[in-house]
């Protein structure tokens, strides 16, 4: 599909997803959703995508949901398939009535390949939480993060109440999303959202090299199935049941094709060319969860 409000771009195996609306400084609509959801959708399926950076045009990352439509934009009344029933009760069951932005997430969530957001200037509501799923969070000097849900009445989105406090911890993730201010880059280091503070012009630079690195050197198939074992191992509640899990991967790993490459390039002192394929090559345990339970 075309994309109207992102850019994307993919230059040595390296996907760049630019939310692409400076003038509304890259404010969240249902078109960005869909068009970004389009483009993990091409990631997962494009074996030459080995990683992806997710960052904004102008001086924003992402202002928030835009809010063209004032004081409704948060009303279900009238959209296609409304959930407000005639009564004016609602009906939770219904398709439309998921949030647009957890949709957003839930897919990053699902993605095969590591994501870096490049988070180079405001980051605001959806601005913050999309970055959430996503793995390596770098920030611009010039970022700033809010959490501002309580400031506009409504309550966080994006299945932030499950990732946020994974991330932070539980009294970070309330201290924020309780006062809903908006906090310098360096309060978010401080706070472990983000992994660095850079200078705005090593920003995107940085995200290449951690993307650059993983695309050289590992296996794409190995780094799918490691992600999904760390970001699905938080739900665990038991270490037996992380053990079952890489107790298959090691098991049918060890007969891949890949296993055998890494193994002879080190003892022959060479890079590895790993011939496994995302696309392609996943063990037959894969996905090992209820893919239902996700959305």
């Amino acid at each position: 599909m075309p994309y109207e409000t992102i850019t994307y771009e993919v230059v040595d195996r390296i996907a760049t997803i630019t939310l692409s609306r400076a003038d509304r400084l890259n404010a969240f609509t249902e078109t960005m959703m869909n068009e970004m959801i389009d483009a993990f959708d091409h990631i997962d399926s494009d074996d030459d995508v080995r990683a992806v950076i997710v960052t904004g045009a102008g001086r924003a990352f992402c202002a928030g949901a835009d809010l063209g439509d004032g004081a409704g934009t948060f009303d279900a009344v009238g959209i296609e398939d409304s959930p407000v029933r005639a009564d004016g009760s609602l009906d939770y069951s219904k398709e439309s009535a998921r949030d647009g932005g957890g949709r957003l997430t839930l897919r990053i969530h699902r993605c095969l390949k590591p994501v870096i957001a490049a988070i180079n200037g405001p980051a605001v509501g959806i601005g913050a939480t999309m970055t959430l799923p996503m793995d390596i969070r770098l920030a611009s000097e010039n970022a700033r993060i809010g959490f501002v849900f309580s400031r506009r009445g409504i309550v966080p989105e994006a299945a932030s109440s499950f990732f946020l406090p994974r991330i932070v911890g539980i009294s970070q993730a309330l201290e924020w999303c309780f006062s809903g201010r908006v906090f310098q880059a360096a309060e978010a280091l401080q706070g472990g959202l983000v992994k660095a503070v850079l200078p705005a012009e090593e920003l995107l630079p940085a995200a290449r090299e951690i993307a650059r690195e993983i695309v050289e050197n590992t296996s794409p198939v190995s780094i799918a199935l490691i992600r999904q074992m760390m970001w699905r191992g938080l739900g665990m509640t038991d270490p037996m049941q992380a053990h079952q899990v890489d107790s298959r991967g090691i098991l049918s790993r060890g007969r891949s094709r890949d296993v055998a490459e890494g193994v002879t390039a080190f003892l022959e002192k060479r890079s590895a060319a790993f011939p496994d394929r995302v696309s392609s090559d996943m063990p037959d345990y894969f996905p090992w969860w209820d893919e239902a339970a996700y959305g």
